[in-house]
């Protein structure tokens, strides 16, 4: 336990120098990087993948993958603006009816995965991320919705004090279950049986641990906060547009959960480490703007970043094999 421990921190001051080193490079080559609205800027675009990457990393950590996650959060907030276009102007209640639908979807795929035996969750994802993308057309008429109640537009919108424009309340919303998911996952039964799922699917299911059941919670949770995404990325825009489902939401969360420590191979992720995760794809794409990098440029860098995230998770994979076989041959 204890030379885990020793790994995932030496893996963290790893990911905190490389944010570092982006942070004084930037600093640098653009005075405007340290700028207070700038900063604040950075806060509020880490949020909504902080969001996606959080039901993100439980799918990680059981060896699964839900690349649904882009394609729900805007199905969620058209499903709000359709409904708004309804005559439903109750704030709370269209957020509670996106949460469910999140909800829902999210245990639609665990459903796929675990009861109806689907190979691989990159198969049931995959396809929920294209019905979706259709579903937010077909619900919003392919057009873009606005004028939304306050009270959804909170998440997103709101700040706290007048420093770069106001500390956004997303970005504290998101410490908040960070800070939550990080005792869930640390100190309870099933926050350790999805550790123990991931590493060993096997293995737990003998222990006597509903295996389908902790996958299942995994794929719901996911799409929760999925669904929060989308109500911040309304409160960000103030619209909402399902044309968006195509944008790579997904892929920027995977990148975030990888850079932050979290495995393909299942059993590893803190939420910690996604943070940082986050926070270093949120400099990047903050970079490519003050520095005016052109967009095809953009997508070259960002295509190197999560190839050189998943080569680093098979690089930290063959390097713990190989210190097992040594141990075990001692």
């Amino acid at each position: 336990m204890t030379k885990t421990k020793k790994k995932s921190g030496g893996l963290q001051l790893g990911t905190i120098l490389a944010l570092i080193i982006m942070c004084a490079f930037l600093a640098i080559t653009n005075k405007n990087f340290y700028n207070a609205s700038n900063i604040m800027s950075i806060l509020k675009q880490t949020a909504f993948n902080a969001f996606l990457a959080t039901g993100m990393l439980l799918c990680l950590i059981t060896a699964g993958i839900d690349l649904s996650v882009g394609a729900n959060a805007v199905f969620c907030a058209c499903l709000m603006g359709a409904l708004k276009e309804m005559g439903v102007n109750n704030g709370i209640l269209l957020m509670l009816i996106a949460i469910v639908a999140g909800g829902l979807i999210g245990f639609i795929n665990g459903t796929l995965l675990t009861r109806l035996h689907l190979p691989h969750p990159f198969v049931s994802t995959l396809g929920m991320k294209n019905v979706l993308w259709g579903l937010a057309l077909v619900v919003t008429g392919s057009k873009m919705i606005n004028n939304f109640p306050n009270s959804v537009q909170f998440l997103g919108k709101q700040t706290i004090g007048s420093w770069g424009g106001g500390f956004p309340v997303g970005f504290i919303v998101v410490l908040v279950v960070y800070v939550v998911m990080h005792i869930f996952l640390s100190r309870t039964s099933l926050g350790r049986s999805i550790y123990c799922a991931g590493g060993n699917m096997e293995a737990t299911r003998l222990s006597g641990i509903n295996t389908a059941n902790v996958l299942t919670f995994c794929y719901t949770m996911s799409g929760v906060m999925a669904a929060l995404a989308g109500i911040y990325s309304i409160g960000r825009s103030g619209i909402c547009n399902g044309a968006n489902a195509t944008q790579p939401y997904d892929t920027d969360a995977i990148a975030a959960c990888i850079i932050g420590g979290a495995s393909f191979t299942g059993g590893k992720g803190t939420m910690f480490g996604t943070m940082l995760g986050c926070l270093i794809i949120a400099v990047l794409r903050n970079g490519f703007t003050l520095l005016a990098i052109d967009s095809s440029v953009q997508n070259i860098v960002l295509g190197l970043v999560i190839i050189m995230a998943v080569l680093m998770d098979v690089i930290r994979a063959q390097m713990e094999a190989k210190r097992r076989r040594l141990a075990a041959g001692k």
